[in-house]
């Protein structure tokens, strides 16, 4: 059994991430996993979205949210380093204006989890891309997130163009994983805020 993201980083050493083949890009599939979550899945995660390293809109046309170290504990402690997906929503403040009635809903996302090795980041990190063009940003809100299922590990890139197109891949399989019917009722878990003005989309 692989050691969990949480055993790495306490060991200190970051582990050497596969690299990025023509034999694993061709043979991806579509859609990942069983028909419906199985353990350790659903994982919650919930924490104030952080200001990161800015690379996800400018670098790669992927802006990602990110959750205190504290946050991610229930996923690290119980699963690898890879990309992930699952729905996830962001909770405004009451007096919050800025956000639109369609930015918090419950809403696809997928995650990367570990050290982003084209990066090299020191630290373990859990980034969270939404998958919603959202018109204005939302560090400081709480975000809540459900992690369903495991796409693939991380990579090593020797292109910044190889990593984005794996990232517009992550994005499609991550969406057709989410369309069996399974997945979609975990969008109305009661980790979500789904007062009576809120819905699913």
């Amino acid at each position: 059994m692989p050691p969990t993201a949480a055993e790495e980083a306490e060991r200190g050493d970051r582990p050497a991430a596969a690299f990025r083949t023509d034999e694993f890009r061709s043979g991806r599939p579509q859609i990942v996993g069983p028909d419906t979550p199985e353990f350790p899945f659903p994982i919650a995660l919930a924490g104030q979205v952080q200001r990161g390293f800015g690379r996800g809109g400018k670098d790669l046309g992927c802006p990602t949210a990110n959750l205190p170290d504290k946050s991610i504990t229930p996923i690290s402690s119980v699963a690898k380093t890879g990309v992930y997906y699952g729905y996830a929503q962001v909770i405004p403040p009451e007096d919050n204006t800025d956000l639109r009635q369609e930015d918090i809903q419950v809403l696809p996302m997928v995650m990367s989890l570990g050290w982003n090795p084209f990066y090299k980041n020191k630290c373990l990190t859990a980034e969270i891309h939404v998958m919603h063009d959202f018109k204005t940003d939302f560090y400081g809100f709480e975000m809540r997130a459900l992690v369903l299922g495991y796409i693939r590990p991380e990579l090593d890139y020797t292109s910044r163009e190889a990593l984005i197109e794996d990232i517009e891949v992550d994005k499609r399989v991550a969406l057709n994983c989410l369309e069996r019917p399974g997945y979609q009722a975990c969008a109305k878990n009661p980790h979500f805020s789904l007062g009576s003005s809120l819905r699913v989309l």
